[in-house]
């Protein structure tokens, strides 16, 4: 998404839109995660003080999932409250040991589960699917017949994970962080990294884990159902096919739309009628969303299946986004010459410090806030006491491993990382360097976080140099600090017009100072909010340079991802819900340059 343009003071509204962050936040069940600094991500709501909250904990379940439950159903209905906690208890504890006795909690040191014990035998033979439904027996034949065997290669890791004691939605995350082929073995790891990491930010042992529950097998079949249920709807959208549930879709792999540079794609798609005819558009927003919001955005854009793709590989970062567009497909060319596709390639004086036993060559998204100096304190002091070519213990490797790739932290010295700077974020993101400078700090990381890809996004919008070959005019709405701006001139599209619509003073002036930087030739109009565009605006514009000939822009995510989840209210949301204006102004100039041709 690039830019931030709502109908509220931009000021007060957090445009977060790292979903990785977003993915690796829901390890955390401590609210001690705030110590990591003003500038890190919006924390969690903190839990009424009242008696039925109260009276929850007393019953031994977490705060975390008391404030949930709470949430979900209000204080009033206790006994909603009380399902609700014995489901989220019962598929995090789910395992042949269900009537056993509590587990005494371990300090951080020993706080990982066996590993290779577990996993000697072959979890996905027929002996091992059997044991899963064995408690399953006493149920009629109805009951039988809604059982969710798991059939795909995900499913049954993901049974695995949550037999081994891991709960469902850590499991499901490590699958989707690394990937579908991973071993158990390492997904464990990844699981276990981030309950290290978890303590080590609260400077205390895990809390003791709820108390077991009694649960019948009835229930206990209705429960592992219902955690399997949320993964088995398949929807098709774009160019694969894309689970749903009741967090985020589960995204193509690999996700390269309908193809990328390096990855050629033979597809054919047919656009509706109704989105055929003047203006091309183009719309961008995160990838992970709740369910059905991928749905609905297709249904108000003409029904045009998104195409989505992760700018990995177009750059050494990756940012999953969805783009509805109705542009062609064919002859689509990259911007020369290419980004860099490494860390090393973009970043080669990190080489020299960089640890063998980190094995990444290309960093997760980068995000609208970087990591705190008394986290890279912390890895420096757990680091200190190795030499340089001595491999620290497992232990220690993931903790500094997983605040890495969480962090997108880079090593620039012995044992010591450090975050990213924000030139370094706009090589990635492929703007000119020092776009953002003159700028605070904190809004520059902010607005970056924001903005589009700029290869990604040129590498779709090609297709129109040969069809504009006189030059193009622009309607960017949410325009940020100008990401489709910038793409359509390094792709040597003249922009002879461009209505520039952006809440933000400071992406303004970002925008205008690049313009005025770049001497473009073409005239600049801002505006400040898309609420305040109407027809009669639209129609002077469309009579003063006749028309539009592209409508680009990217809604405001924060009630879709990033560290605003605990009111991913979707496109219902107070600042998503500005994906309707985008419709309806993209509607407006469709109809209005049909009646004026």
């Amino acid at each position: 998404m690039d830019g931030n343009t709502s109908g509220v003071n931009g000021n007060n509204v957090d445009w977060d839109t790292e979903d990785e962050l977003d993915e690796i936040e829901n390890f955390t069940l401590s609210s001690s995660s705030a110590n990591l600094g003003s500038g890190e991500g919006s924390s969690s709501p903190r839990p009424s003080n009242t008696k039925v909250f109260g009276h929850f904990v007393s019953m031994g379940f977490s705060q975390k999932m008391v404030a949930k439950a709470i949430q979900e159903h209000g204080e009033e209905d206790a006994d909603s409250i009380l399902e609700s906690l014995l489901l989220y208890s019962a598929l995090e504890n789910s395992t042949p040991e269900q009537d056993s006795p509590p587990e005494q909690s371990s300090p951080p040191e020993q706080c990982f589960p066996p590993q290779q014990q577990q996993i000697d035998s072959d979890p996905f033979s027929s002996d091992y699917e059997g044991s899963f439904l064995d408690g399953f027996s006493d149920l009629d034949s109805s009951d039988n017949e809604e059982i969710s065997i798991p059939t795909s290669e995900e499913e049954k890791k993901l049974v695995a994970l949550v037999k081994m004691g891991y709960p469902e939605l850590e499991a499901s995350i490590a699958i989707e962080r690394c990937g579908v082929n991973s071993s158990l073995v390492d997904l464990t790891d990844f699981i276990s990294a981030a309950q290290f990491s978890r303590a080590e930010d609260a400077h205390f042992p895990l809390e003791e884990k709820p108390r077991r529950l009694h649960i019948d097998d009835k229930k206990k079949r209705k429960l592992c159902e219902y955690a399997m249920s949320k993964r088995k709807k398949k929807v098709g959208l774009g160019n694969g096919i894309i689970e749903e549930d009741d967090e985020a879709l589960h995204l193509p792999n690999p996700m390269i739309g309908f193809g990328t540079p390096t990855h050629l794609c033979q597809i054919h798609r047919s656009i509706p009628e109704a989105a055929t005819g003047a203006p091309y558009f183009y719309y961008e927003n995160v990838a992970l969303t709740p369910k059905g919001v991928w749905n609905t955005i297709s249904r108000f854009l003409y029904d045009i299946q998104p195409e989505f793709v992760d700018s990995k590989y177009f750059c050494a970062a990756a940012r999953k986004r969805g783009y509805v567009h109705n542009l062609p497909i064919e002859n689509r060319f990259p911007l020369i010459p290419l980004p860099p596709q490494t860390i090393f390639d973009a970043f080669p004086m990190t080489r020299r410090w960089w640890p063998s036993w980190d094995e990444r060559k290309q960093l997760n998204c980068l995000q609208t806030c970087i990591a705190s100096a008394k986290l890279t304190e912390r890895i420096r002091l757990a680091l200190k006491d190795y030499d340089e070519d001595e491999i620290p213990p497992e232990r220690v490797r993931r903790y500094v491993l997983y605040e890495c790739r969480k962090w997108n932290l880079v090593w620039v010295g012995k044992n010591k990382v450090a975050p990213l700077e924000p030139d370094e974020v706009e090589t990635l993101l492929g703007f000119p360097r020092n776009h953002t400078r003159g700028i605070s700090r904190t809004d520059r990381y902010k607005s970056l976080g924001n903005s589009f890809q700029i290869d990604t996004v040129a590498y779709h919008l090609s297709v129109l140099k040969d069809r504009f070959p006189n030059g193009i005019n622009l309607l960017s709405l949410f325009s940020g600090i100008g990401g489709a701006e910038i793409a359509l001139h390094r792709l040597g599209i003249r922009m002879k017009n461009v209505v520039s619509v952006e809440i933000s003073a400071v992406s303004r002036t970002v925008v205008r100072t690049w313009w005025e930087q770049t001497n473009q030739k073409g005239n600049l109009y801002h505006l400040a909010d898309v609420q305040e565009l109407n027809a009669d605006r639209l129609e002077h514009y469309i009579n003063t340079f006749g028309g539009f000939d592209l409508v680009v822009g990217g809604s405001p995510c924060n009630n879709l991802a990033g560290s605003n989840r605990h009111h991913r209210d979707g496109l219902e949301g107070k600042e998503s819900s500005l994906f309707y204006d985008y419709f309806r102004i993209l509607d407006l100039v469709k109809g209005l340059m049909a009646r004026h041709s």
